[in-house]
């Protein structure tokens, strides 16, 4: 695995890929990537092992390369990490190109540029795919896909296959959008949650509240879809927009359009230091990722359990 970009997008990726047995080569233009990499290593290790998986007690198998070209002669399979700035990509897959192996898949991590447009840096794009991750990467188990008609036909088989090998949930689009999927679903649900607060409906640790004890803990365990359809009683979705189809109008009509301006932002920023408290960084980001951990091994724990009960 050869990953491009070690920052913290990066460095989960490769601590993901080294749990699962994976050989790493490491490339970023910052000279620290090695001690960046080894440093996350150490702090998220046991979270791996806790996810299930395997190769979290030795020493990962990694080196880290002076060129990203060096970084990926030889790779199966590229990881691409770096910023979001459409000239850099353009530049590195220009640079990568002649040293890949034929047919070795580059996925980009990319959150928001459009394929077409990232395709434009290379001779033959064959090669690239979308393989958007949901943060962080090494816990969260989706990553979402998308390839075009320039994409080699095997590409995107060969991700889910490798993602889903260790461990993740992959979705594909089936056509091109800005933002991909996740990320526009995040951006309406927090466009809704800014314009509450700038509009002093409510402050903004009860409506981090709202989503976190309300419909996110139903969220974390099936979809939109499929919550309303049993909320819709025995005779599914048909029953629950029948029964409020002209409230979700309401509603749809009244939500707001926030702009972040510097008051909003203030108002965000002012409301996350009362929510916060003492707490630093590390220390949020530790409970994140225990809850997270907890989350994965109780759902886990259900699906092999409903796994037992079909195989039966």
């Amino acid at each position: 695995m050869a990953i491009l970009g070690a920052g913290l997008i990066g460095c989960s990726w490769a601590a993901m890929f080294a749990a699962s047995g994976r050989r790493i080569h490491l490339y970023d233009s910052h000279t620290d990537a090695g001690a960046k990499f080894a440093e996350f290593w150490e702090a998220v290790k046991d979270t791996l092992g806790e996810i299930g998986l395997k190769k979290t007690t030795t020493a990962p198998e990694w080196l880290v390369f002076n060129s990203a070209a060096d970084a990926v002669a030889g790779a199966d399979f590229v990881q691409e990490c770096i910023p979001e700035r459409l000239g850099a990509k353009r530049q590195l897959y220009a640079e990568i190109e002649p040293a890949l192996q034929p047919g070795t898949v580059v996925a980009t991590s990319s959150s928001g540029l459009k394929l077409s447009d990232l395709q434009s840096g290379w001779l033959d794009p064959r090669n690239l795919i979308i393989a958007h991750p949901f943060n962080p990467p090494h816990i969260i188990p989706l990553v979402e896909l998308y390839g075009n008609d320039a994409t080699m036909p095997e590409a995107l088989s060969i991700a889910r296959t490798l993602y889903e090998s260790s461990g993740k949930k992959t979705i594909t689009l089936k056509r091109e959008i800005m933002g991909h999927v996740a990320n526009r679903l995040q951006a309406a649900l927090w466009r809704e949650a800014i314009h509450l607060v700038a509009e002093d409906v409510v402050s903004v640790r009860d409506v981090d509240t709202a989503i976190s004890a309300g419909p996110g803990m139903r969220w974390a365990v099936m979809g939109p879809h499929m919550l309303l359809n049993l909320g819709g009683g025995p005779a599914g979705i048909r029953a629950y927009c029948e029964q409020f189809r002209e409230s979700y109008a309401l509603w749809w009509e009244d939500l707001g359009k926030p702009e972040l301006t510097q008051e909003t932002i203030g108002k965000l920023i002012d409301g996350l230091k009362e929510e916060i408290g003492s707490r630093d960084y590390d220390a949020l980001r530790k409970e994140r990722d225990a809850k997270l951990v907890a989350l994965l091994s109780a759902i886990n724990k259900v699906d092999a359990g409903h796994s037992e009960i079909a195989a039966a």
